[in-house]
This record gives C-alpha cells, sequence and structure tokens, in this order.
C-alpha cells in the first residue's frame, strides 16, 4: 500500500482551529470533519466542500467552551453523531442526499461525565457506543433514546473502535489497559480486559489484527486473544516520531496508517508469510501532529486532519490499470478492487469476503464482472451492482453465460454452475453438453406481483419458485426445481430438440423439435400436447403467459395457454423478428420480404386490445 498526496480538502487555520474528528459515511458519498471552532464541515466524495453546520452545547444557554471529541456516520448514512466534551452526544438527522434539512433526532445527556470517544458499529445500526471520563463505556440506543451502560474502569477512556464485522468494539484508557466488548451472545463475558499497552493506547485500530500505539514509540499488533502478535519499536527515534497520535485500517484490514509529527507510517500484511511488514514512512513538511484519521470505505482515500486544521486527502492504493480503454481497476488491497466505467465515471467495489487474493478479473459485454480468486470466484451484475462470490476450483478454460438477467451460468468439464446475482452460494448444477442459450431456460421467482410495501411479511411467506430446464442429451428435456434440487420432470421425444423455453412462473414447457413441431408441457399435469405442427418462430411474451408463434403466413396467439385449443390467428407477409412489451403495451416486429421494418398495426390493435395479463 502506497499514499500519495491527492488533495488538501482544507486549508491550514491560522487560528489553529485543529482538526478534532473525521468520518467518512459508509455510502462513501460524504466526509465529515469537526474543528476546534465547534463546526463540523461537509465534503462531498471528490473532496468539494458542500456543506457545515455549528454544533449544540449540552444547555442551549450556556457558554459554547465544549470540544467535539468524537464522530460517527449511522450505517445507513443518514445520520451523524456527534460527541462533546460538555457531557453530551448529539445525532443529527442529515439525510442521504445533498440539500436535505438537518435536524437533531437523538440526544444522550450524561450527568457527570465528558463524553471523550465515539464510534458506530457497522452491524448495530440502533446502537453507537461512547466513552466517558470516569472510565465508563455505554451505548445510546437510538430507538428509545436513551443510554445504558456496558461496563466500567476506572480508567479514562481514550479511544474507542469497532471490529471490521461491526459485532464488537474496543475502549483504550489512560491506565494502559484494552478492553473488548462483544454484541453477540456467544456465552461468555460480554466485555473482557484484552490486553495492557506498553503506554497510553491513543491509537487503537482493528483490522486483520488490533494495533495499538502511544507516546512511547512502539507500534504492537494484537491478535483477537491480546497476545502480542508482532512489535515495531521506534523508541530510538522519538525525538522525531514525538509520539503515535492516530490510527486506521483500510476497509480489507490488510493495512493500516498511523500518524505521528509530520510522519504517516504504514504497515501491510504479507498474507503469504502471516506477518506485517512496514511498506514505507511518509514525511509530510509542516503537518504537525495528525488529529484524526478515517478511510473511505471502498479504500480508495485515505483522509487526515492535523493540528493545524489541515484535511489531506491520499489516493491509497497497491496498483491501478486500464481495462479495454473502459474501465479503470484500482487495487485497494490484494482482495479489494474498485471498478470504474471510464464514460460514466460510475464505480462498483470487487470485495473478497474470504480475504482472498483476487487474481484476474475479466468484463464480458461491458456489464458483468468475472474475477477469479485461488479458492473462489466473484461474478457481478455493474447493472445492477449486484455482485457474489462462490467457492471455486475450476480449469481456467470455463465458460460463461449471461443470457438471463438474474443468473450466471458457468460452463466447466461438462457441468453448468448457476450462480445467481447478489448470493454468496451456488444456486444449482446439473450435467449437459448442451449450452447455447437455445438449449437452457432458468426462471427465478418470475411472474410474480409486484412489491407492494404493506404486505412485506406476507411477500416473504411466499417460497422461492426456481427452475431450470435443459438438454440431458438432444431427445431428452429435464426440468430441475433449483430450490429442492428434485427432478419435476423428464420429457423423453422421438426427435431432436431445437429450442425450449420456460414460462415465467415455471409451471410450463414450450419445446419445438427438429421436425418444427411446436409442444407444450404442462409440469402440474405431466401432459404434453402438440401446438402447431409447423413454428418457424415462438417466443413467451415478456413477462406474461402469452405465446406468440408463427405458422407460414399466420401468426398464433394464446392469450391463455390453459386453452390450447383456443388460439388467435393473423395472416401477416414477413417473418416474425421480435416481440417487445413496454408500457403494458405489446409490438411484434415483422420483417417483410423487402427486408424494411413495419409495426404491425393492421393485428396490434386487436391483440393489444384482449385480456392481456399485467405485468
Amino acid at each position: 500500500m502506497q499514499l500519495r498526496h491527492l488533495k488538501t480538502l482544507q486549508q491550514p487555520n491560522d487560528h489553529i482551529s485543529r482538526v478534532t474528528a473525521l468520518c467518512w459515511s459508509p455510502n462513501n458519498k460524504r466526509l465529515a470533519a469537526a474543528t476546534s471552532d465547534r463546526v463540523v464541515h461537509l465534503f462531498d466524495e471528490l473532496g468539494e466542500k458542500k456543506d457545515k453546520f455549528s454544533t449544540k452545547p449540552a444547555d442551549a444557554k450556556g457558554p459554547k467552551n465544549y470540544m467535539v471529541t468524537g464522530m460517527a456516520f449511522s450505517p445507513d448514512s443518514s445520520k451523524l453523531a456527534v460527541a462533546q466534551s460538555d457531557n453530551i452526544v448529539f445525532i443529527y438527522k442529515l439525510g442521504v442526499e445533498w440539500g436535505e434539512k438537518k435536524s437533531i433526532c437523538n440526544k444522550f445527556l450524561q450527568s457527570n461525565a465528558g463524553v471523550t470517544c465515539l464510534t458506530w458499529p457497522l452491524e448495530q445500526p440502533n446502537e453507537l457506543v461512547f466513552g466517558l471520563t470516569d472510565g465508563t463505556v455505554k451505548v445510546g440506543i437510538v430507538r428509545s433514546n436513551k443510554g445504558q451502560k456496558l461496563y466500567s474502569t476506572d480508567s479514562y477512556v481514550t479511544t474507542l473502535c469497532s471490529s471490521p464485522d461491526g459485532h464488537a468494539v474496543l475502549s483504550g484508557h489512560v491506565d494502559g489497559s484494552i478492553w473488548r466488548f462483544s454484541f453477540d451472545d456467544s456465552g461468555g463475558p460480554a466485555h473482557v480486559r484484552l490486553a495492557t499497552h506498553t503506554c497510553v493506547p491513543q491509537s487503537l485500530a482493528w483490522g486483520e489484527n488490533i494495533v495499538a500505539a502511544g507516546n512511547d514509540g512502539k507500534v504492537v499488533f494484537y491478535d483477537l486473544e491480546g497476545t502480542v502478535y508482532q512489535l515495531f519499536d521506534y523508541s530510538n527515534d522519538i525525538a522525531n516520531i514525538k509520539e503515535f497520535t492516530g490510527a486506521c485500517f483500510n476497509p480489507s484490514g490488510e493495512s493500516v496508517v498511523l500518524g505521528a509529527y509530520n510522519r504517516l507510517h504504514v504497515f501491510n500484511l504479507n498474507i503469504r508469510r502471516n506477518l506485517w511488514e512496514e511498506a514505507g514512512i511518509k514525511e509530510v513538511k509542516d503537518m504537525y501532529s495528525v488529529t484524526a484519521m478515517s478511510w473511505k470505505l471502498d479504500g480508495s482515500r485515505l483522509c487526515v486532519g492535523t493540528l493545524a486544521g489541515a484535511v489531506d486527502a491520499y489516493d491509497a492504493c497497491l496498483r491501478r490499470y486500464r481495462y479495454k480503454g473502459k474501465f479503470e481497476f484500482t487495487y485497494v488491497s490484494l482482495s479489494q478492487v474498485i471498478v470504474k466505467r471510464l464514460q460514466t465515471g460510475t464505480r462498483i467495489v470487487l470485495k473478497s469476503h474470504f480475504q482472498y487474493e483476487i487474481i484476474k478479473i475479466n468484463i464480458y459485454q461491458d456489464q458483468y464482472l468475472v474475477a477469479h480468486t485461488p479458492e473462489t470466484l466473484l461474478i457481478g451484475d455493474l447493472g445492477s451492482c449486484k455482485l457474489s462470490e462462490v467457492p471455486w476450483s475450476g480449469s481456467g478454460s470455463e465458460r460463461f453465460i449471461f443470457e438471463n438477467p438474474t443468473v450466471c451460468m458457468v460452463y466447466n468439464a461438462g457441468e453448468l454452475t448457476l450462480v445467481e446475482y447478489g448470493r454468496n452460494e451456488i444456486l444449482g448444477s446439473c450435467r449437459t453438453e448442451h449450452v447455447s442459450p437455445h438449449y437452457i431456460s432458468c426462471r427465478l421467482n418470475e411472474g410474480r406481483p409486484p412489491p407492494n410495501p404493506e404486505a412485506e411479511a406476507a411477500a416473504s411467506e411466499i417460497p422461492d419458485n426456481k427452475k431450470i430446464t435443459y438438454l440431458m442429451d438432444i431427445k431428452t428435456v429435464q426440468v430441475l426445481d433449483l430450490v429442492t434440487s428434485h427432478v419435476l420432470a423428464t420429457i423423453n421425444h422421438d426427435a431432436k430438440v431445437d429450442w425450449l423455453e420456460l414460462n415465467p412462473s415455471g409451471t410450463k414447457l414450450l419445446f419445438r423439435d427438429k421436425h418444427r413441431h411446436l409442444h407444450l408441457y404442462d409440469l402440474a399435469t405431466q401432459d404434453k400436447s402438440t401446438l402447431l405442427n409447423f413454428c418457424s418462430y415462438v417466443q413467451w411474451v415478456p413477462n406474461s403467459d402469452v405465446v406468440v408463434a408463427q405458422n407460414r403466413d399466420n401468426l398464433c396467439v394464446w392469450y391463455s395457454i390453459d386453452a390450447p385449443e383456443r388460439v388467435t390467428i393473423f395472416q401477416i407477409k414477413g417473418d416474425v423478428e421480435d416481440i417487445e412489451r413496454s408500457g403494458g403495451r405489446t409490438e411484434v416486429i415483422v420483417d417483410e420480404v423487402s427486408r424494411q421494418k413495419i409495426q404491425p398495426s393492421t393485428f396490434l390493435g386487436v391483440i393489444t386490445s384482449q385480456a392481456m395479463p399485467p405485468i
């Protein structure tokens, strides 16, 4: 990990309004910086100052002689918690978008102790944790607007930080002790004294390990049991370092930066050796002491606040390169890459949840992303921003099929594996040698009514409906339930099948053979019937159970496929090319003999005037 200075977001202040707190919002859209004049400055993701507001004292009529001692955004990025030395924590509702009205939605007033630090774990949307001057660590419950004591010590709380998974916090104290509190009910004690540091842990952070440092020049990495994992001793250079006053891990937890006097010390985890290595010391002239640090959650930027009031942004990455002139890959760690589309500037964070090194990335059709690690496969849709990571030990010659908008099909050594975008598990697999899109049809929870916010509970009770149909051989069709892995139907036909497709609800199957015979199979009754003896084109109308097929100069439409004998026929000239449905209107595109595309208005009105199933 290397740091490269990008820009100074806020210039040093001649009146020495030092930066007292700094935090990025989890959605990467806002950076908040608090200064000693009790003002919170808000910057956008590019570092441009967009807004600011003055904080309020605990007593509305009292003097403004307090300091902002800590800040943290809520997990949903809509609220900002501000800890103050005048015994209070305010939560400001900012909204998610710029320009929304700001208001105070919660406050936690302490009777006899100042608030010294604050953290808001990502997995605790209703609970933030703050430390007090009397050594107490409390939790503020947002929903009830009440504070509760987590545990008490006899020593001033200097620092707080959250675990990477958001289920635990650490607190550092003046007596050198480091305590851990876990929100998980594992049966053991909720809080425990983890370790005693060599000095006051003014710098405390939690990544792959726990790091602590202070005024004795020693940087100590601890494991999760509190045992010393590694020690870096800079006590011989203490005259230049003076003291470590800040520490911040990158989101993957594999790199950490510690701030000292005019210096930033960078440490990287060598995954192969499982040891921390010093990656370098960045000298920053006239920076003075580091007073606050925050790493953007996508890993691309580290922001540093200083004693002089400056806020500096650093580019933090291992390497960066362009892909086919259309995309830019920024490796912010071995296991996390930012993929940026150059034309629009939109970005998506590709991250291995198992911390595996991302070895290779490809993008197909300018939309579908595939990345390889030694143990897993990462697959994503850049359009919906849905990413999946599944265990994988392929041959390196896999074929990826992206015909279905909700699932990626991976073909390797005769086996077809399905990965649903946004789910970190393999949906299902089957054996087949026929992987043309004409021979495979997959339906995932289609044909359902649109979501109703007032009936979310009822909707959650609807079982998943996920099915796939494919060719076991050229004359045998199989239908598989991907939820239960049960075979729903095996259809033995007397001729080669050249096309098949399930309806959106997965209850009926259309297939055509080499003789151009079109057949319908009902999965519920296991009945097979022939719809046409000659069929040159067939398609389910998108998002409906209506079938459109061509029989020579006839366009055949089944408005109710449950009654296959009821077919509506229209005369056409030319070949049907496609069916489009949008805004409740269906259009059939016909290519005439002259190769001119026309709007089939002569029969379109008849089709659309019928009772079409709603989308």
